[in-house]
């Protein structure tokens, strides 16, 4: 046997070098136009919105990342908001209503992820404000007790200790916290149904 390169296999321009006997020349078809800036944004702003909705700020910030002029980037982003496709107070109300469903998160968190994602703190306020003061405490409430389930040997201050640092971790204020920690703990040793 032979340690000679086969022609056929690799690259396809050379397979069909080796068959006609002569180079294949560029397509330049194939290759197709330079893309301009604008198209090229506006294909990152459309990927981007596909999964979910995103601020204008993650937008920016995702346009400056890939080095798209500010000028292009302003102007997309403006004329996307003027579409609809781009709402940040439509967006916070998503993303309100979805982490706090999912993630048990209060207000105070959902505000800092709000902030760091460049939403404005009034239109933060206002979807925060559509969380009501029993919405948040019944939700509390369900995270204490399924995280109670697990921690029935230990003792009671070590639970209280676990449950109200998992509250104020997900922003609960810290009154409120221990508030509803000392109820379902109380019930819990009392042998009360939790669920």
């Amino acid at each position: 046997m032979t340690s000679e390169p086969d022609a056929w296999q690799g690259d396809v321009r050379l397979g069909v070098e080796a068959w006609t006997g002569r180079p294949l020349p560029e397509d330049e078809v194939a290759a197709g136009p330079e893309a301009d800036a604008e198209s090229v944004a506006r294909t990152i702003l459309l990927d981007q919105l596909t999964g979910r909705a995103r601020s204008r700020r993650e937008l920016a910030d995702k346009l400056r990342q890939r080095e798209v002029p500010d000028v292009i980037a302003t102007r997309l982003l403006d004329r996307f908001e003027e579409l609809g496709l781009v709402d940040d107070a439509a967006f916070a109300q998503s993303w309100v209503s979805g982490r706090h469903s999912a993630k048990a998160l209060a207000p105070r968190a959902l505000a800092q992820e709000l902030r760091r994602k460049g939403v404005d703190d009034e239109v933060a306020r206002e979807a925060l404000d559509q969380l009501g003061d029993d919405e948040q405490e019944e939700t509390a409430r369900a995270l204490v007790r399924k995280k109670l389930r697990s921690l029935a040997r230990f003792d009671e201050a070590t639970r209280t200790r676990r449950l109200v640092g998992m509250l104020a971790r997900k922003g609960y204020p810290q009154g409120l916290a221990f508030r509803i920690v000392r109820d379902e703990v109380g019930a819990d040793l009392d042998g009360g149904d939790l669920d």
